[in-house]
């Protein structure tokens, strides 16, 4: 094998031999294939032709009948190998790798746990019970740490790390850092970039260190490390000056597009991203060849220089905005050329930034709607997850997906429903099979509720509860004291904006229980968070929301007949609340200066008070609600999920909802100031003109 010169003669040797392959041989098969991968420039097409390859499901089969013979490190190199051929992680090879690897933990030495912990943090299973051992193994050797292995633990355990442990580790680095090679160094400052250190001192050891090992990295090594710098916000002229000059050297030679992209963005996030006009010409001699990731990184370095003149130039040059006509040609070519799914989802699964969703999203959609036929189990999933972060309402993919999940949920992972859910829960929309498909989705988890991620189950309850499903099982699961007292554990651990955001959505769904779902006798828990969030609040009108104040004193007969930022029970929070008696006479407050100081109780009684008594018989409350953009879909005027939930919320507290969408409030037909007077007399009162 360590003669082959290429992965064929890898897998014809495969071919000839698998009745007689030992462990050692298997194992070693897939380090040489993985070291002739890492010599490839385009890393994400070659390992789709290894992992479809018909022997590489042999050294599959092999793998299963021999592991349990592999030693430690030979078992534990397969499973990160395995994953950087992307074989997924619900794959019974995987599985069973983990599974093996976990029988042996506590033999592993620092180096095997250290890879093993980063395959499980490629998995996401920050809090699994497995990474629970491993963590423990860690602070029991805290005192120890004698190599950079626990720099790499200390990534994988991620959100696992304490403050004490994060401590030790950058003092362990600062005092090691002259013996660090240019790999070590960086994984160290990948280790930094995931811990969010912001240590001055560190950050300048080994940005020194960096300086030193500049020449010898890869291009795609050298992405990282700027991608590093700037999220460190670290600054130093001559640093960025060594790295633009490495950067362009590199460039200048280049004829890989993969590498080209990978080059220029670099470039783009250092200070003046300007590239000569011989490099333009190599950008753009490129470009018929580019998948959509590399015509996404030409992009982020054109919007960036446009961003750059803006700010310092005031102006734009043409050859920018030639680049970026070409940049849009070409990717619309390429999607409508594109004939197979798997080969378009391998392309756009990584894209991020402005570019894309603004230029090429709606020739995507008609991709993928040309191409829905080939949506399986397999990417079902990645296809859904595609569509939530889109906002783009597609009818007939979203049928298809459901009809997908209910005619395969056998062979989709309980870990992939969320992703499946969650563009129905996003988008506000119900298939024709709806209780069907969600049905099948909710009895497919029932059996993995114990098993689940704290913060997935949260993420899954709220989804449900968008689109009005409320399964007591998974409500019985979240809302108990074991449960609570184990996810506040993890929250602990966790940044502090997901930390707030899973925060949120515990409450939401919270809410949503208890308005929707009384017979669950759920109690409401969240007084204390919202008072906490509703005093930090510090959001003011927009221009719309004050012309529609003004307007509504002058409908109602004064501005004692309205009230602005009004706090309801359950803490939601509404533009604007008039009251009508039941001739529709509006009702004066007794007191029109808001009092936020004392926040309401919550019960099932509205907080609002007419000059001191209750509403009167047959009296209505009416919320007046102002809708921008972001409550819509992206490309027609469909009501998101959140905005419809809290629509019904707000109806079960007893008021009458009105909600103003931007695109009529806005419309040419309500330009003038009597036809926004009439718009808003007829949704209060049912008539025009007064």
């Amino acid at each position: 094998m360590s003669k082959c010169t290429d992965e064929e003669q890898i897998f014809d040797l495969i071919e000839k031999n698998k009745a007689i392959l030992s462990e050692k041989q298997v194992g070693c098969a897939f380090s040489i294939l993985w070291q002739f991968q890492k010599q490839t420039v385009s890393l994400s097409k070659n390992v789709k032709g290894i992992r479809d390859h018909p022997q590489f499901l042999t050294l599959h089969n092999l793998t299963t009948a021999k592991m349990e013979f592999m030693n430690d490190d030979t078992l534990v190199n397969v499973l990160y190998i395995t994953q950087q051929f992307g074989v997924e992680v619900h794959d019974p090879l995987v599985e069973a790798l983990v599974t093996e690897a976990w029988r042996r933990l506590e033999r592993f030495d620092i180096n095997v746990l250290s890879k093993f912990s980063s395959c499980l943090a490629n998995q996401h299973l920050y809090f699994s019970p497995l990474m629970g051992e491993i963590a423990n193994i860690v602070n029991k050797n805290l005192e120890t740490i004698q190599d950079l292995s626990f720099a790499k633990l200390f990534v994988a355990l991620g959100p696992m790390a304490g403050p004490e442990e994060k401590k030790q580790l950058k003092s362990t680095i600062l005092l090691m850092s002259e013996e660090l090679t240019s790999q070590q160094v960086l994984a160290v400052m990948g280790a930094m970039e995931e811990m969010e250190s912001r240590n001055s001192c560190l950050i300048k050891k080994i940005a020194s260190i960096l300086h030193k090992h500049l020449d010898n990295y890869k291009p795609i090594e050298l992405l990282k490390i700027t991608q590093a710098l700037i999220f460190l916000r670290f600054q130093s002229k001559e640093l960025f000056a060594k790295l633009r000059e490495v950067l362009l050297s590199y460039l200048k030679v280049s004829v890989m597009p993969t590498e080209i992209s990978i080059l220029v963005c670099a470039l783009s996030m250092l200070p003046s991203p300007h590239l000569d006009e011989a490099r333009i010409s190599q950008i753009e001699a490129v470009l018929p060849q580019c998948d959509l990731n590399e015509l996404n990184g030409f992009a982020t370095y054109v919007l960036r220089c446009v961003q750059y003149d803006h700010m310092y130039l005031d102006n734009t040059t043409g050859k920018q905005l030639k680049l970026l006509q070409k940049l849009d040609h070409y990717g619309h070519q390429r999607l409508q050329k594109c004939n197979s799914l798997n080969l378009l989802w391998e392309e756009l699964k990584s894209l991020k930034g402005d570019w894309f969703p603004d230029t090429l999203l709606e020739e995507t959609v008609a991709t993928l709607q040309r191409l829905m036929d080939e949506i399986n189990y397999i990417n079902v999933a990645g296809i859904a997850s595609f569509i939530s972060r889109t906002n783009y309402l597609s009818t007939s993919l979203l049928d298809r997906i459901a009809s997908v999940v209910v005619q395969q949920i056998e062979k989709i992972h309980p870990f992939a429903i969320l992703a499946v859910i969650l563009p129905f829960s996003i988008l506000n929309y119900d298939p024709p099979q709806k209780d069907e498909f969600f049905g099948t989705c909710i009895q497919h988890l029932n059996s993995y509720l114990s098993i689940l991620d704290p913060l997935m189950l949260v993420f899954l309850g709220f989804s449900l509860a968008t689109l009005e499903y409320f399964p007591e099982d998974l409500q019985k699961a979240i809302f108990n004291i074991k449960f609570l007292a184990k996810l506040d554990s993890q929250l602990e651990l966790l940044r502090s904006s997901l930390n707030l955001r899973i925060q949120f959505r515990l409450m939401e769904l919270n809410r949503a229980v208890c308005l929707e779902c009384p017979e669950y006798q759920i109690p409401w828990f969240h007084d204390r968070f919202c008072q906490q969030q509703y005093n930090k609040d510090t959001t003011s009108m927009n221009g719309a929301q004050q012309q529609i104040y003004q307007m509504l004193a002058e409908i109602l007969g004064g501005i004692n007949f309205v009230k602005a930022s009004v706090l309801t029970p359950y803490y939601y929070t509404i533009d604007f609340e008039c009251i009508l008696d039941k001739r529709k006479k509006p009702l004066p407050y007794g007191s029109h200066n808001i009092t936020l100081e004392k926040l309401p109780k919550m019960y099932s009684e509205s907080n609002t008070q007419i000059t001191g008594s209750r509403l009167p018989p047959g009296a209505e409350k009416i919320a007046l609600e102002f809708l921008d953009s972001r409550a819509f879909c992206r490309n027609i005027p469909h009501l998101k999920g959140k905005s419809a939930m809290k629509k019904r919320h707000l109806e079960i507290l007893g008021y009458r909802v009105i909600q103003i969408p931007h695109f009529e409030w806005n419309s040419m037909a309500r330009s003038t100031k009597d036809a926004r007077m009439d718009y808003l007399r007829e949704q209060i009162f049912g008539e025009g003109k007064s």
